[in-house]
């Protein structure tokens, strides 16, 4: 038994043996995330709790638990600032709103005696449960709850004794949760997380009684949760009104919870949970806007940290049999028809004007990217999504999957494949692969979307890699700008390139080049019938004799982009063609007006 925890005459809890005893119930935790992921049908059976709790608990490991610390109490706010930074999910939101709630208890001490800790314990759940606009019996908040019931009821006896009686009562608290919840009873499952609060109880256990912090391996505890969770088949897709699961960390001062609490009911969001302090809070909340809500928030702080998952995309891939998982990036156009069809996942680039940071597609709408990059004096800049969020979105779909295969920007253009590699590096680098397009646009979303119908026919990923390597360079993509102001300012083209191709009355046309870079391939003299004579320019230098798919983007000119792809049906054997709005990768510096073609061979 490790000696920090025997009954002393006065018995206290440590930071170092405190630090160890977190270290190993964190890790206990990730080691059962995938059996959390399966088991995972309440409050949407999006299949996420387990990497959410995962990735919550392994911003604390690699932060507040990777210095050595002397005082237990500096260690637990420290513990629960990185859980609030780093909460993901539903039940991530609220253990990181416990733990915040436990170290704002135990204030700036040494040393907590037993009592101490119980009241801690016994604020945190609090806390916890306060954090909910709706708290339900059931979940993750029921067992925390009797954990801090039987933390209270200290008797006679060592701090291992004491700590574990805490642990059955949880445990018989796990147990009761489908009697709480009808959707647990019928899927034949405890509350996933809950489940995840027990195996953090049960780490730090095995560290007060064998001091052993590196106890990864467990054993999964529940096959008869899973197996019933994997043959229930009733569980949809959750509510559609609330579709996007979407988080934020806000930072400032005093921090008005309350009123964001007012404003998020006055949106009708459901799933809220606001954790946190007055000066950094984490929102949680399922809504059918994430712009909607990352708009409201900014009222009350600063915005950091955005994301918003699918919970359609994500309960399909949590219920489906495909062996391989396709997910590509928020630079590839592709119809979101398409994209549904084929459970194809995008990771979201970054877009800012100024100091406000946006999700592509997600966060901030291709429409009203376009409005403001008419309107605002400052530019837009867009920046590749960090490796944290494609190791994010890597680790659920793994949860899923034997393996992922990434379809990614061109490497020439961006930062956003070596993002991806880096997460893939870090997570489980032989079952994530990680293809350069050498496109980007239209013709990247076409290599996804073949991949994608692949991987639903059942290929495996050397198949799937072996035919997008096949199709790299045969996948055509051409782009006109009707204005090239945008990318002169941007610092894309050199400044006196504008007066030369205003001179010349010139529509200039580029193409992505077999290195991967969009290069100058021409130009239209003249501004009548554009959209025309593009069409005519891109079906003179078409192979002949092959059937094409064809994906037509435009920016903000919907009229030019319909004539477009109706020119090039009639000049071109299109056997599928799909119009859609470019987002920033391509509008960002080539401006409202401009018209984007991508073709791929269907032989």
């Amino acid at each position: 038994m490790n000696v920090a925890f025997l009954d002393l005459p006065r018995p206290l809890i440590r930071g170092p043996a405190l630090r160890r005893a977190l270290i190993a119930g964190a890790r206990r935790v990730i080691a059962q995330r995938e059996t959390l992921n399966k088991i995972n049908v309440f409050p949407v059976p999006d299949g996420d709790t387990g990497s959410n709790l995962a990735f919550t608990l392994g911003g604390v490991l690699t932060g507040a638990l990777s210095r050595r610390t002397q005082g237990a109490g500096d260690l637990l706010r420290r513990v629960g600032e990185d859980a609030v930074d780093g909460a993901r999910g539903n039940s991530g939101a609220i253990l990181a709103q416990f733990l915040t709630g436990v170290a704002e208890a135990a204030g700036p001490v040494r040393a907590l005696e037993p009592e101490a800790l119980a009241r801690a314990v016994r604020a945190g759940a609090d806390s916890a449960r306060q954090a909910l606009s709706e708290p339900r019996e059931g979940t993750i908040l029921s067992v925390i709850t009797a954990f801090a019931e039987a933390l209270e009821q200290r008797s006679a006896g060592d701090l291992g004794g004491w700590f574990r009686r805490a642990l059955e009562h949880s445990r018989r608290a796990l147990a009761n949760t489908p009697n709480q919840l009808p959707v647990l009873a019928r899927a034949g499952v405890v509350d996933a997380g809950a489940q995840g609060f027990v195996d953090l109880l049960e780490g730090i256990d095995d560290f007060i009684s064998s001091g052993a912090v590196d106890a990864v391996g467990v054993a999964d505890e529940l096959p008869a949760d899973v197996e019933a969770a994997q043959a229930h088949g009733e569980l949809g897709e959750g509510d559609p009104a609330h579709r996007w699961c979407s988080e934020c960390l806000l930072v400032g001062e005093a921090l008005d919870k309350p009123g964001l609490r007012a404003a998020m009911t006055a949106l009708g969001a459901s799933c809220v949970v606001i954790a946190g302090s007055q000066t950094r809070l984490r929102l949680h909340a399922h809504v059918a806007d994430p712009r909607a809500l990352f708009e409201t928030a900014a009222r009350f702080g600063h915005v950091d940290g955005a994301k918003a998952d699918d919970m359609h995309a994500q309960a399909r891939t949590a219920a489906g049999a495909v062996g391989v998982a396709v997910i590509t990036d928020s630079a590839a156009d592709l119809p979101e028809a398409e994209m549904q069809r084929y459970n194809i996942h995008m990771v979201p680039a970054r877009v800012n004007f100024g100091d406000q940071d946006y999700l592509d597609k997600v966060g901030l709408s291709t429409a009203e990217f376009y409005r403001r990059l008419r309107t605002e004096a400052v530019l837009p800049r867009t920046s590749q999504p960090p490796p944290g969020d494609f190791r994010r979105q890597f680790e659920f779909l793994l949860s899923h999957h034997r393996a992922l295969v990434y379809v990614g920007l061109s490497r020439a253009v961006s930062g956003t494949l070596q993002s991806a590699e880096t997460a893939a590096q870090r997570g489980h680098p032989e079952r994530t692969h990680v293809f350069d397009t050498g496109n980007a646009s239209g013709g990247e979303g076409l290599l996804a979307l073949r991949a994608g119908e692949m991987a639903v026919a059942g290929a495996d990923v050397p198949e799937i890699l072996t035919e997008l390597a096949r199709l790299k360079p045969l996948t055509l993509t051409w782009a006109l700008a009707r204005d090239i102001r945008h990318a002169v300012r941007g610092g894309r083209l050199p400044a006196w390139a504008q007066p030369v191709v205003e001179w010349l009355g010139l529509t200039p046309i580029a193409k992505v080049k077999p290195a991967g870079r969009l290069g100058m391939a021409g130009g239209l003299f003249g501004k009548t019938r554009v959209a025309e004579r593009f069409a005519a320019y891109v079906a003179a230098r078409t192979p002949r004799g092959k059937r094409w798919r064809l994906v037509v983007g435009h920016c903000d000119a919907l009229a030019d982009g319909q004539v477009l792809l109706s020119a090039l049906q009639s000049r071109l054997d299109i056997a599928q063609g799909w119009l859609v709005e470019t987002g920033p990768a391509i509008g960002a510096h080539a401006g409202p007006g401009a018209l984007v073609v991508s073709l791929q061979p269907l032989d």
